[in-house]
């Protein structure tokens, strides 16, 4: 009957769905491109045997980079087919591949939709990155004898408790999954606890990530833009209110001739963030203009897509994003491949285990509220021999936690 009542439900959202699309497409016009493929119609066909991976957005597609490039070495004679659900994911695929692999949209969760996908690309495998788990996707997957696997899964302890209201709906659908390969101890814990009856710890794969050489080429010239002689503070993947925050903060850091880079997550934000540096009367230039930063602008809006690996490069000091406010924060590990200072705030959920890790490493610093980040970045700015020697802990750190990749291919079989 819960099968019932969420095949259902999702019929029923459609209209809302499409609202959404064309709501959303006011300020990501990618939004209404390829509409069909979110319904199940595709247009390319594959010439080879697929091997699918499914990331939603930005921060999955960079995590499965090592492991679908690992496939292509291991699968030369088969295509990787790529899936997103939004259009910032597939450009962020397109970039970091090109047409090395397959893309499309995932289509919704219906019944007919999703099984035009599997009888258009036929994959052998599915592998889906993280939490991106759909009911009716897994039971078609295990219909039609493909096997679904969950890889660099995650699960934080609200997410587990929402999973927990609906026990006989989560169970199936772990049951389905040929394994769970976690991140941590504590995600394989919670995912046997709902019933997933297949998991194994094989680490987080954005440890095994590194920054291509032309993003640390990219980063040298943006520093060159943003001039070598000043102190350089990134906020970055900043989420909506905490622009407001930091600002506050840096108002009150006495540190001649710094430059405050700032980069919002979603590139829908980036017209809003720069409107409220207007209203606060700062002075800034869009990274867009690729211009050199004159020696009186105070922010510069990072409003670029696929260029973090370079932003963290360009930095003195990266303070990370989506943790000053109860948001789960975002992914620490590129700053510290770079071997950055990382500053966080205390709300880490969504990486909670890999913050925690990284603070006792003594490559990255909590920050309880604005006053304490304000202290943490002047002290950081005025320190360089300590900023050097958090950084360089990242770049130890990050090596010891490698080789997610091999781990998580051996325990897929493929």
């Amino acid at each position: 009957m819960t099968h019932l009542l969420y095949r259902l439900l999702m019929w029923l959202l459609v209209p809302f769905a499409i609202v959404r699309l064309a709501l959303r497409a006011r300020r990501q016009p990618g939004y209404l491109a390829n509409v069909k493929e979110r319904f199940g119609f595709y247009t390319q066909r594959p010439a080879h045997p697929v091997i699918w991976v499914h990331a939603v957005s930005v921060g999955e597609t960079r995590a499965a980079e090592p492991l679908v490039r690992a496939l292509m070495s291991r699968h030369p004679h088969k295509q990787i087919l790529l899936t997103n659900m939004t259009p910032t994911g597939r450009e962020t695929a397109e970039t970091l591949f090109g047409d090395e692999v397959l893309h499309c949209y995932l289509p919704y969760d219906l019944v007919p939709a999703v099984d035009r996908f599997l009888h258009h690309f036929r994959p052998q495998a599915a592998i889906v990155m993280e939490t991106e788990l759909w009911p009716t996707l897994v039971a078609r997957c295990s219909h039609h004898g493909i096997p679904a696997h969950l890889v660099n899964a995650r699960l934080s302890g609200r997410s587990a408790k929402r999973y927990a209201r609906f026990p006989k709906m989560t169970r199936a659908l772990l049951g389905r999954l040929n394994i769970v390969c976690a991140q941590t101890d504590r995600d394989a814990q919670r995912f046997s606890e709902l019933g997933a009856p297949n998991v194994e710890v094989t680490g987080n794969l954005k440890f095994d990530r590194s920054a291509p050489e032309q993003q640390i080429e990219l980063g040298a010239t943006l520093r060159t833009l943003f001039g070598s002689q000043r102190h350089v503070f990134l906020a970055a993947s900043t989420r909506e209110g905490e622009e407001a925050l930091l600002l506050e903060a840096i108002a009150s850091i006495n540190v001649p001739a710094m430059l405050t880079v700032i980069v919002p997550r979603h590139p829908q934000r980036f017209d809003a963030v720069a409107a409220m540096l207007e209203q606060q009367g700062l002075t800034y230039q869009r990274r867009s203009e690729n211009q050199p930063i004159d020696a009186g602008t105070q922010v510069v809006l990072g409003d670029s897509m696929g260029e973090m690996f370079a932003y963290y490069a360009a930095c003195d000091i990266a303070f990370i994003g989506g943790s000053l406010l109860p948001l789960g924060g975002q992914n620490l590990l590129e700053a510290c491949a770079v071997g950055k200072p990382v500053v966080i705030g205390p709300h880490t959920f969504n990486f909670e285990e890999a913050t925690e890790h990284a603070i006792e490493a003594g490559a990255a610093i909590r920050v309880a509220d604005t006053d304490a980040l304000a202290k943490t970045v002047a002290s950081l700015l005025s320190d360089r021999e300590r900023a050097a020697r958090i950084g360089e802990a990242g770049r130890r750190f990050m090596t010891q936690h490698r080789g997610a990749t091999a781990r998580t291919v051996a325990a897929i079989g493929l």
